[in-house]
């Protein structure tokens, strides 16, 4: 793989400068002296699969990598942010650009006395696509400081500015998860204000399902034969891109591949290595991770090539009993057959899929709990095709990575220098993240 770089469109850079300024002057810390990193449990919801972090004092919020502020429902006294305050201007960039709106206008009964010029800002719920309006607030909220990732100082209490939202825009989200925590490079997301704040660098990682760590920390991959090793030393990294329409995170990716027991099967991309490209005008196509759709979804032509490669793979293979299997709602690739069981790791022997990323140091991998479901006398790809509604992220990407791609990984995102570090499933290198938790 060439180790070269690619140019990332990022936002113009006096853009982000006056909002995290306006920010700064808001919370009244404009020269934040340097402070500990950071690190919160996550949790996996059996019901829903989402991620949520224990950060806000009452109630956790759902992890949203695309997510461009923090939103929750409010008590019935809260107070607001000023309409005319640099924060507010912020906050007005961030409205979402397709989504359904649920119980508008509610919101200032709970304001407190003297709110005569209260900023709103516009919450939104990635699961279903309904957004609504709310005072923007602060919440109260605290955290475990570290000094390398593995070990728990003291506690620390700080406030973050977020917004409120209606009951109703809770649906789909998990039971007690009071809303969203956004992770994307926007100025107000949680990654963001923590680094504004704290000023220990734009930096978070997040070992599925263990832990989140936010600023310069190391993290710790405990490793069989080798101990604890630094990731930096040990998983591959890839530039990030921008899509100017859109906050999420984006891979280069330029090819996708099946390897199986010998016989590597590219997929023979409708438009060759230009079938995932980034439209930066448009904001389409791209390769988009989330944290909020269960499963990878491919736009379909995308979809035919790889189904047409997997299947070249499975019959080329040496196992000759593993046979196309009738689909299975969702998944539409599904296969029957004793798929032999290997000691190590103690799994499926199945086919890996590979992404290939421009100026990447290595492939994204795609192993077994990656990606394969197991069904009733079948076992299934979790890779989708897009349904004729669209995708469930906004400007159509090429490809969505959802959860069932991330778990069990490391990434480890510096958006100083768009820049991701990616393990593949930890449990198939034989490795785990070393957690005080």
């Amino acid at each position: 793989m060439p180790n070269t770089r690619i140019k990332c469109l990022r936002p113009p850079a006096i853009v982000s400068l006056v909002l995290l300024l306006s920010f700064l002057v808001a919370t009244g810390d404009q020269q934040p002296a340097y402070k500990l990193p950071l690190i919160v449990p996550l949790v996996r919801d059996t019901d829903t699969s989402l991620y949520t972090i224990a950060i806000k004092n009452d109630a956790p919020l759902v992890v949203d990598l695309a997510g461009t502020l923090v939103w929750s429902t409010c008590p019935s006294t809260h107070s607001t942010v000023a309409c005319l305050s640099g924060t507010c201007s912020a906050v007005n960039q961030q409205q979402p650009r397709r989504c359904r709106y649920v119980d508008g206008g509610w919101f200032w009964f709970g304001r407190e006395p003297g709110s005569h010029c209260a900023c709103t800002a516009h919450p939104f719920n990635p699961v279903t696509g309904e957004c609504s309006t709310g005072d923007l607030t602060s919440f109260a909220m605290s955290a475990n400081t570290t000094s390398n990732g593995t070990n728990l100082l003291y506690p620390e209490s700080f406030t973050t500015v977020g917004t409120c939202a209606p009951q109703r825009l809770l649906a789909s989200l998990p039971a007690g998860a009071t809303g969203v925590a956004g992770f994307s490079r926007r100025p107000l997301s949680l990654p963001s204000q923590l680094a504004a704040q704290r000023n220990f660098g734009n930096k978070f990682a997040l070992c599925l399902p263990r832990f989140a760590a936010f600023g310069d920390t190391p993290v710790y991959l405990g490793m069989e034969g080798r101990g604890f090793v630094n990731y930096t030393e040990v998983i591959p990294y890839t530039p990030l891109l921008t899509n100017p329409r859109n906050p999420g995170y984006y891979l280069p990716v330029k090819g996708i591949s099946v390897w199986w027991n010998g016989v590597n099967i590219s997929a023979s991309l409708p438009a060759g290595a230009g079938a995932f490209d980034l439209d930066v005008r448009t904001g389409r196509g791209g390769v988009a991770l989330s944290t909020t759709t269960p499963y990878a979804i491919m736009r379909p032509d995308v979809f035919r090539a790889f189904a047409k490669a997997f299947d070249a793979a499975i019959e080329k293979g040496k196992y000759t009993n593993v046979t196309r299997a009738p689909a299975v709602e969702p998944f539409k690739l599904c296969y029957t057959g004793a798929f032999p069981f290997m000691k190590r790791p103690a799994t499926y022997d199945v086919p890996r899929i590979y992404l290939e990323l421009a100026g990447a140091t290595g492939v994204w991998p795609l192993f077994n709990e990656n990606y394969m479901v197991r069904v009733p006398g079948a076992m299934c790809v979790g890779i989708l095709e897009m349904e004729p509604g669209g995708m469930p992220v906004d400007d159509e990407p090429a490809m969505v990575l959802g959860l069932k791609q991330l778990d069990m990984n490391l990434l480890v995102f510096d958006l100083d220098k768009m820049l991701l570090w990616f393990s593949g499933e930890l449990s198939f290198r034989l490795a785990g993240c070393a957690s005080p938790f």
